[in-house]
């Protein structure tokens, strides 16, 4: 397995190098803004526990930080988990246990409902730079017309994930990322993740670029709130990390409470080979059982993916996911690494 995932970490930065061409590469951002068509990426992989490689393009590397999207999804669910285990909440409560002012169509929406895309609620309320408080996040969730009855159909919603943080906050009297940098965050040595918390150097956060090779600074260049972002990003996304925290925690990932993250519990759709878990998709693959998610904002992108049958985990990510003849959120390079896998697989004897 160990060379096959060698084998897909070339196809992956083989891809990268193929962007490269288009584009400038920088070693790390320089000042606020960073030099005009600069991209850069991150990957690692691990088998066993132990690091296979972990390298980068375009001058990124192990610890340059980048914006990990909705793969903050994770340690939300990870939360409420942990939550859960310190007997603090069950997921099987409904929301108005932890939260006020739930309007009577929103009283039957459980804590699971909202970490499986079950609760019927809207996927988003606006920008993530939207200077929303939690309260004003909750007036306005709460004041939002249901998409469906909850429990009755999967609908992916941010806003779900981001009463989740709210209700984080609720059942431990912690802020949502003092509670994940307390709880999830130290226990696993990841000192590069977070919002605010870590002692970031500017220098080492990537600046994000649109398809046009436009420059729009890094995440902490945009309106946030001295806690970190705003409410309509809060806990559904955009946290910071880099490729050897990553790593780090998809070792914290095999912990006993962490595996109910991992239980597919949800199709994605009526006909859909997908399952949801808590903040992670569930398939089956010629390689086995595939544990997967992603996260972008139309600038960086990142995936995540885990094949407990061979103990293998791969994370990459970007701080330009479109370009000139690319789009990495749409090509799935991912897809293409489980599948290269797969084919390299040893066929059995006839």
């Amino acid at each position: 397995m160990r060379r096959w995932l060698v084998v897909g970490l070339l196809l992956v930065s083989a891809c990268g190098v193929e962007v490269e061409e288009e584009v400038v590469a920088t070693p790390r951002a320089v000042g606020p803004l960073g030099p005009p068509m600069a991209s850069s990426g991150s990957l690692v992989t691990a088998v066993g526990g132990e690091i296979v490689a972990c390298e980068g393009w375009g001058g990124g590397d192990c610890d340059t930080v980048y914006d990990i999207g909705s793969v903050t999804k994770q340690f939300t669910a990870a939360a409420i988990v942990e939550l859960q285990s310190m007997g603090r909440l069950d997921v099987r409560d409904r929301i108005g246990r932890h939260l006020d002012g739930v309007p009577p169509d929103m009283r039957s929406i459980t804590i699971q409902q909202l970490l499986t895309h079950t609760s019927g609620l809207v996927g988003s309320l606006g920008d993530d730079y939207e200077p929303l408080s939690r309260d004003d996040l909750l007036r306005e969730a709460f004041a939002s017309d249901l998409r469906s009855a909850p429990g009755t159909r999967y609908l992916y919603s941010n806003v779900g994930y981001t009463l989740l943080a709210a209700i984080i906050e609720s059942a431990s009297g912690e802020g949502y990322e003092q509670f994940l940098a307390r709880h999830l965050f130290e226990p696993a040595e990841m000192t590069r993740t977070g919002y605010v918390l870590p002692d970031w150097e500017s220098a080492d956060v990537a600046v994000e670029y649109d398809a046009r090779g436009r420059a729009h600074g890094t995440p902490l260049d945009h309106p946030w709130a001295e806690d970190g972002p705003y409410w309509n990003l809060r806990g559904n996304g955009g946290i910071l990390s880099t490729a050897r925290d990553m790593f780090r925690w998809s070792r914290a990932l095999d912990g006993d409470e962490l595996r109910e993250l991992f239980r597919p519990r949800v199709r994605e759709g009526a006909h859909a080979d997908t399952w949801y878990g808590y903040g992670w998709v569930v398939l089956d693959s010629p390689v086995g059982r595939v544990q997967w998610h992603n996260g972008g904002n139309g600038l960086s992108y990142a995936e995540v993916t885990r094949t407990p049958a061979e103990d293998a985990f791969v994370f990459w990510v970007t701080n330009r996911s479109r370009g000139p003849g690319w789009n990495l959120e749409r090509n799935g390079l991912t897809n293409a690494l489980v599948s290269r896998l797969a084919s390299l697989a040893p066929q059995p004897p006839l």
